[in-house]
């Protein structure tokens, strides 16, 4: 660890203090419903997995329109683009850029492509590792390319060897004997509705039922998705597994062997909504038995716990009911200041935080605080969130965090830039905890995490708090980020 002073102009250069996911996906089919507009309610429930821009592609069984721009769900999709796709079957998408520029509209998604008579529109979240040696190989046989996303790259494959086989389910098949890391998948033809997952499951696909399959089926990243269509959850796509629906039939195939089960543990932290079921696990109670871990293992004398919105509730809430310290309201979240086009003044950037969260004084005053968040990864948030509570006249504030340290950066689909930015990867517990000015600092053990899902450590990829990751990264790619290594 370093001696050295942590630099704040590095710690806050704008870049998130949270890892930031990838995307959200949808796909519906089903005849005789209003299936755009079903869309649209689907992805405002994922919103959250991406704010950037938004998609939803709709075919009829015989033409394929899309519709996307950048923006949240409702900035995108007006009353009129709605009446306009008109169908059974569809796809939908939020974006958060981890790969590709993230302001272009080019890489908005659904991606589409034309295959003979035939055109398909494809939605992806995650992040695949041999992107760069698939678009040597496709723009060797003359494949051109639009954006800069692994997205089109993945469609482009699925392109090429449908042409080749024949069959758009070979193609897919294919494809995912080429692909290499994180990729849970909706895709379309005018016709049918596919879903497939990388053979490692890393990031998470559901699939639902509309009255038991009889009126259609819906896949979709998290359960919440599937709550506000009225789809009732059946069961998650597999690794490595190829979903179709065609004339309202579900069939599937292990398209791929499944690999080394890799889900991405912190979708219980953080990601995931805490309304959603993974691994028939509850993210709400997940969330809850973090915090009680917490107090259980670091506990403080304070006189209140609070949560920072909205992923810090959950684990508040079990904090205080496992210690018996009060729980309260300590700060009120602006929940339309999301990420937006409009630009912020220089003066109201540095303030940051203040921007989201604003402190209830007349609670908060002169306590000694637990204050309950999900992560630090940078420690920009972290240390302006202490300044507001110590602004505001808190006595104490006692850091707990429901993840570990995050030490290695992502490959497969989360923003977490490069090792040199991850704080806990260059700083001591106490450098970090005098950093960020809190009173003290702890964070949740892996092995309590684990504990939280209900499910043994070896289902999940918890590459960014021990290094093991689960899908092999290519050497350019880990120099990229990673620290040098002796």
């Amino acid at each position: 660890m370093s001696d050295t002073r942590i630099d704040d102009g590095w710690a806050l250069s704008g870049r998130p203090d949270r890892p930031e996911e990838a995307c959200g996906v949808l796909g519906i089919y089903a005849e005789g419903e209003d299936v755009a507009r079903m869309t649209y309610f689907g992805l405002h429930a994922l919103q959250h997995r991406g704010q950037e821009s938004a998609g939803i592609a709709v075919a009829d069984g015989h033409s394929l329109m899309v519709v996307k721009n950048l923006g949240l769900v409702p900035q995108v999709f007006s009353e009129s683009d709605l009446q306009s796709l008109q169908g059974h079957l569809a796809v939908g998408h939020t974006r958060y850029s981890t790969t590709g520029a993230s302001k272009q509209w080019e890489n908005a998604q659904p991606m589409v492509s034309s295959i003979g008579p035939n055109t398909i529109a494809l939605a992806h979240n995650g992040n695949l590792v041999n992107t760069h040696s698939l678009r040597e190989e496709l723009g060797a046989v003359g494949t051109r390319f639009r954006s800069t996303t692994d997205s089109e790259v993945i469609v482009r494959m699925v392109d090429h060897f449908t042409q080749a086989h024949g069959s758009i389910r070979g193609g897919i098949r294919d494809a995912m004997r080429m692909m290499r890391g994180a990729y849970s998948v909706v895709m379309m033809s005018e016709e049918a509705l596919y879903a497939f997952r990388d053979p490692n499951g890393v990031r998470p696909l559901v699939l639902g039922a509309l009255n038991n399959g009889r009126s259609g089926w819906v896949v979709a990243s998290e359960t919440c998705a599937l709550d506000i269509v009225g789809a009732e959850f059946v069961r998650e796509v597999a690794p490595g597994e190829l979903v179709r629906v065609k004339d309202g039939e579900l069939t599937s195939e292990q398209a791929v062997p499944a690999g080394t089960p890799g889900l991405c543990i912190f979708e219980f932290v953080y990601f995931a909504r805490p309304d959603s079921i993974i691994k028939d696990c509850n993210l709400y109670e997940a969330r809850r038995r973090q915090g009680a871990a917490l107090a259980a293992t670091v506990p403080v004398e304070a006189d209140l716990v609070i949560g920072v919105p909205d992923s810090g509730i959950p684990g508040a809430v079990g904090y205080a009911q496992a210690s018996g310290i009060p729980f309260g309201e300590g700060l009120v979240k602006n929940r339309y200041v999301g990420r937006t086009f409009i630009s912020p003044t220089q003066s109201l950037r540095q303030q940051g935080i203040r921007l989201k969260l604003n402190p209830l004084r007349h609670i908060i005053k002169g306590k000694r605080l637990v204050v309950v968040d999900d992560s630090i990864v940078r420690g920009n948030t972290s240390k302006q969130l202490v300044q507001l509570l110590r602004e505001a006249g808190v006595a104490e504030v006692h850091m707990r965090l429901t993840s570990p340290p995050v030490v290695w950066p992502c490959f497969y689909g989360i923003d977490t830039d490069t090792q040199d930015q991850l704080i806990a990867a260059n700083h001591s517990l106490d450098e970090v905890r005098e950093f960020i000015g809190a009173d003290s600092l702890a964070y949740l053990a892996l092995e309590d995490l684990v504990e939280s899902t209900g499910r043994p450590a070896d289902e999940f990829c918890r590459a960014c708090f021990d290094g093991e990751y689960p899908i092999e990264v290519p050497e350019a790619m880990r120099r990229g980020k990673l620290r040098l290594e002796s």
